[in-house]
């Protein structure tokens, strides 16, 4: 049997149910919302908690300032009560609000953080089903153009000064020394290195385990020589757990970040230009990735950098990634010392 056409609703039908939502209080965006009446809305200081239990450390550690500001304006609020146009308005108090100083870049950081911080909650929102995705008020407000890094890779003198410095000054310069060490010939960021345990060294081949951002996991090639440096900095230091962190004090307690703080500041008073130039741990990032990018291409930097290259350089990355053998080529290289999975070098 063949169904004829559905009967179109009349003007009267139409003007009933209008009337009807009308005396209810329904509006059309009621009916449109994904949250049902039975879905109660968070405010923002009920669902930072919620979110900021689900997220990595990483992001909680970069979002946690810009959300205790979110809580301090809008933490009665629910989610669904703020507009664009009040994201924009925070997000450029508080980039008026940053403290200058001699590597302010204007506020952009601040304010795109903010940004950041209140997308993470909102992205969340939308998974959860309490707003609707075209709804996100946070998606809606372009986060601050980000100006050109003003880091380069260091002059070879001036990266033997930083060294010589760190190496003869300072409550614990055997530390300091190892520190430098690690990033140069790793290009490690701070939190690779202080992610470090023992049974991320294997010593036969001569690779260590870093765990970075966006957890990312890779091994990366080492010389003998910092491989030996690190074992036996576990066997000075170490409390006998080959899961807990590496790099300790004397003392034995973990390092943390503020050993960085301390390290250059020190360089820097000793250094004026080191202070004048903001230089820091990630600059021998960029010094490492530079020297590998001009011997050995740009392919092999980006796998000694650790990237992933999904989201850079475009489809050609996808053909031309290096391995860790290539890598241990540019680090037997960079060292000047043999490596066991380079081609043509004997094992160490």
């Amino acid at each position: 049997m063949t169904l004829g056409p559905e009967p179109s609703p009349s003007a009267a039908d139409i003007a009933a149910i209008r009337a009807l939502l009308a005396r209810l209080g329904v509006t059309p965006q009621h009916l449109l919302s994904e949250t049902t009446a039975a879905t109660r809305m968070p405010t923002f200081d009920e669902y930072i908690n919620r979110v900021s239990q689900a997220v990595t450390d990483g992001t909680r550690r970069v979002y946690d300032t810009y959300w205790r500001r979110i809580r301090n304006v809008w933490g009665d609020r629910h989610l669904d009560e703020v507009t664009p146009l009040e994201v924009k308005q925070l997000s450029e108090q508080i980039r008026g609000q940053i403290v200058p100083r001699r590597n302010a870049r204007g506020g952009r950081t601040a304010a795109e953080h903010l940004v950041g911080a209140l997308r993470c909650l909102y992205r969340y929102a939308v998974i959860d089903g309490l707003i609707a995705e075209n709804a996100n008020p946070a998606a809606k407000v372009a986060k601050p153009r980000r100006l050109a890094s003003t880091r380069r890779a260091l002059p070879d003198g001036h990266l033997a000064r930083i060294n010589e410095v760190a190496a003869t000054t300072g409550n614990d310069p055997n530390l300091d020394a190892l520190l430098l060490r690690l990033h140069t010939e790793t290009a490690c960021r701070r939190g690779g290195a202080l992610a470090l345990r023992r049974c991320d060294l294997d010593a036969e081949q001569c690779l260590i385990q870093l765990r970075e951002k966006g957890e990312t996991v890779r091994w990366q090639p080492v010389s003998p020589t910092l491989m030996r440096a690190l074992l036996l900095h576990y066997d000075e230091r170490g409390t006998g757990d080959p899961n807990g962190p590496l790099l300790r004090y004397r003392n034995g307690r973990p390092l943390t970040r503020r050993r960085y703080d301390y390290l250059w500041r020190r360089l820097g008073q000793a250094l004026p230009w080191v202070a004048i130039q903001q230089i820091s741990t990630h600059w021998l990032r960029h010094t490492t990735l530079t020297w590998v990018e001009r011997h050995f291409g740009y392919a092999i930097a980006r796998a000694f950098a650790g990237h992933d290259g999904r989201t850079d350089a475009g489809t050609t990355s996808t053909y031309v990634r290096a391995d860790l053998y290539e890598v241990a080529n540019a680090v037997a290289a960079l060292t000047n010392e043999p490596h066991p999975l380079a081609s043509g070098v004997p094992p160490c």
